[in-house]
């Protein structure tokens, strides 16, 4: 008769936490641990490494509930992120309990939890950083759009109907307008409306132009969140944090990422180094894309950009209500400039 497998024992979010954030918890031992927690996952930079522990939490678009789902998303957190950040990401490690009742790295106790363990990057050499402190140069930039644009040209085909394609564009922003407009955000109503419309007006004028896209095979396996806090300015640039958990969410044609990355490179104050990068995959691969199309993209990631961050009012582990508040009325004023271009 087959024996009954041993239940995973439950230990709690904040347990785990409050173990990987003391030094000891490391094989190295650092003299300090930083923690930054994120909306979906609690990061421990330590030393020379960095692990990332994913939130047990269950998404319309996500399922971290389960040990097991959370070893599978990191396992393919690895892997993804291979594509365009090589060794930093370097493997999946066990969270253990010991017989006596305590955590541990790796161990041999019962596996409790997963955690992807990187290679620390320079704060300083990260994308967002270098624009604060007026350090990127031509060069970082050419070397930059250099990997993008071959990462592009190979990236696996992502099959999606013209008609599929426009649909779903419709439907982000018909979404992106019910979450800002809820009661909660505080968030001028009038706005969102005036950038509702002429999203749709766009599709219904000029929709032509992203139907093209999806027939001329332009969709692909993507990045899925290309901003400059994921890009570090290191000698062979390198692109981190990948939307591993949803493919969905990466079948995306790479001019609207690229454009994703410029709108939020010009909100940062750098607007030309982001449009650059675009014009210099544009140019390498002989895509054209008229401005129209980029200044729609732009707008309609502002406005997602913008439900990302009134989510944060809503999730009670991060919570700052002003911060956010502004950050969603920073992107929802860059759309209405995009979309005055178009």
């Amino acid at each position: 008769m087959a024996s009954t497998p041993t239940p995973c024992p439950e230990v709690p979010i904040g347990e785990k936490v409050a173990f990987l954030q003391r030094p000891n918890a490391y094989p190295d031992s650092p003299e300090q641990v930083e923690v930054i927690e994120t909306h979906m996952s609690w990061v421990f930079l330590s030393g020379r490494l960095v692990y990332k522990l994913k939130k047990p939490v269950r998404l319309e678009f996500l399922d971290f509930s389960t040990v097991e789902a959370r070893r599978r998303n990191c396992e393919r957190e690895v892997q993804l992120n291979r594509r365009l950040a090589g060794d930093v990401y370097r493997r999946v490690v066990p969270l253990t309990l010991q017989s006596d009742g305590a955590l541990r790295l790796e161990g041999g106790g019962i596996i409790v939890d997963w955690l992807v363990e990187m290679r620390r990057l320079p704060a300083n050499r990260m994308l967002d950083a270098a624009i604060r402190d007026n350090t990127v140069s031509a060069e970082d930039i050419r070397k930059l759009g250099g990997v993008l644009t071959g990462f592009y040209r190979h990236a696996a085909p992502a099959a999606m109907s013209a008609t599929d394609y426009r649909q779903r564009i419709e439907k982000g922003i018909r979404v992106n307008r019910s979450e800002l407009t809820k009661p909660y955000c505080g968030l001028d109503a009038p706005q969102i409306d005036r950038l509702t419309r002429a999203q749709l007006d766009f599709l219904a004028t000029r929709g032509n132009l992203l139907e093209q896209r999806a027939g001329d095979g332009k969709i692909v396996d993507a990045h899925g969140d290309l901003r400059p806090e994921h890009v570090c300015l290191t000698p062979e640039p390198v692109i981190i944090d990948c939307l591993e958990f949803n493919s969905e969410f990466r079948r995306l044609d790479p001019v609207d990422e690229l454009a994703y990355l410029a709108m939020e490179c010009e909100r940062l104050g750098a607007a030309s180094v982001g449009d650059q990068v675009l014009h210099q995959y544009l140019e390498a691969t002989g895509d054209s894309v008229g401005d129209p199309l980029i200044c729609f993209y732009k707008a309609f990631r502002a406005c997602l950009r913008a439900k990302i961050a009134i989510w944060h009012i809503a999730d009670h582990d991060v919570r700052n209500v002003d911060k956010w508040r502004r950050r969603a009325g920073d992107y929802l004023e860059l759309a209405e400039r995009c979309a005055s271009r178009w």
